[in-house]
């Protein structure tokens, strides 16, 4: 069994968004998770979210991680990630009654993001939810000293990433007809933000 990788941060934040999922994934039974990263929030949501059927994806250097901790969870809900690379046109069909991603918008470049919402406007059902998770600036600017350096770390890393401006993805999820629902503060200056397809 290949080994599973572990991310702290993902460990820690797994529990407010889960709180956060309970209620605006109530009504939803499918799910296509966008970029799974390590598989942790995968088999701990589906856990707790029975009637889910979780669907992980992401890059294929991302899925023996994904594939032992779906392993390890003896979860029935969580399916095996999907090669997807949210650039190329190998996006499932769905429809899903909801997409989920964390900590994505900032590793992508921003057509990439753009290309992600525009995906999810064609794969999300009438009434679907797409929640994103992850540190955005408001108005421009940086909601704290902690997430400044974070993006100067991005930046010096590859020039196409960076914090995203919430107004920004939101003016994107709109251009797919999907609406907001939520903007919920998260520890370390995060964010879970979701919308609703009409």
């Amino acid at each position: 069994m290949p080994p599973k990788e572990f991310s702290a941060a993902t460990d820690r934040n797994k529990e407010p968004i889960l709180a956060a999922l309970r209620a605006l994934l109530a009504d939803s039974t499918t799910v296509l998770e966008i970029g799974s990263g390590t598989g942790q929030h995968a088999v701990h949501f589906a856990a707790e979210l029975l009637q889910l059927r979780w669907q992980t994806s992401d890059l294929p250097a991302n899925h023996a991680s994904i594939r032992a901790w779906i392993a390890d969870s003896g979860l029935a809900n969580v399916l095996p990630p999907l090669a997807l690379d949210v650039a190329g046109n190998a996006w499932p069909p769905g429809p899903f009654d909801a997409v989920y991603s964390a900590n994505t918008s900032h590793i992508m470049s921003w057509p990439e993001v753009e290309a992600m919402f525009a995906a999810v406007g064609r794969i999300l059902a009438p009434g679907g939810v797409f929640c994103l998770y992850g540190p955005f600036n408001r108005g421009g600017q940086y909601t704290s000293p902690g997430n400044a350096d974070f993006d100067a770390a991005l930046k010096a890393r590859a020039p196409h990433m960076g914090l995203r401006n919430a107004e920004d993805v939101d003016a994107l999820a709109r251009q797919q007809g999907l609406m907001p629902i939520a903007d919920i503060a998260m520890p370390a200056n995060n964010a879970l933000l979701a919308w609703r397809r009409a």
